[in-house]
């Protein structure tokens, strides 16, 4: 196994997307970084993320967005996105056999990883909405 270098750099980006559960893109990564005094460069933030991604650290997840958004959870789990307000949370029910099954019989493909992004509006926004 090879070793991680985890730069200064590299530490607090990570230790930055660790401190909350929200899944930042790397914009939000920035000003957080900011607001602790830190000023890397853009390249620096990306090349960062790239490598924590790359050694497994963090997920980096495309939920039809613009934007990556990262995660330092990195088990098998899924999201579910607030169309109302952005939100993006963590979804811990297991995508069932049956689907990834339905799935691969009519594509025929041999599907090696499954994530589901489910979309709804959160209840916070459904209690402003009332």
């Amino acid at each position: 196994m090879n070793k991680i270098n985890l730069t200064t750099q590299r530490k607090v980006i990570y230790e930055i997307i660790q401190e909350r559960d929200d899944h930042p893109t790397a914009a939000e990564i920035i000003e957080r970084l900011r607001e602790k005094g830190h000023h890397f460069a853009y390249g620096t933030v990306y090349n960062s993320l790239r490598y924590l991604t790359d050694v497994g650290l963090i997920q980096e997840l495309k939920l039809g967005e613009s934007a990556s958004r990262y995660d330092a959870r990195t088990d098998d789990h899924q999201h579910i996105i607030c169309r109302s307000c952005g939100r993006v949370d963590e979804v811990l029910t297991e995508i069932p056999r049956a689907w990834v099954d339905a799935v691969a019989g009519e594509t025929k493909y041999s599907i090696e990883h499954a994530h589901a992004v489910f979309e709804g509006v959160c209840a916070e926004c459904r209690t402003l909405k009332n």
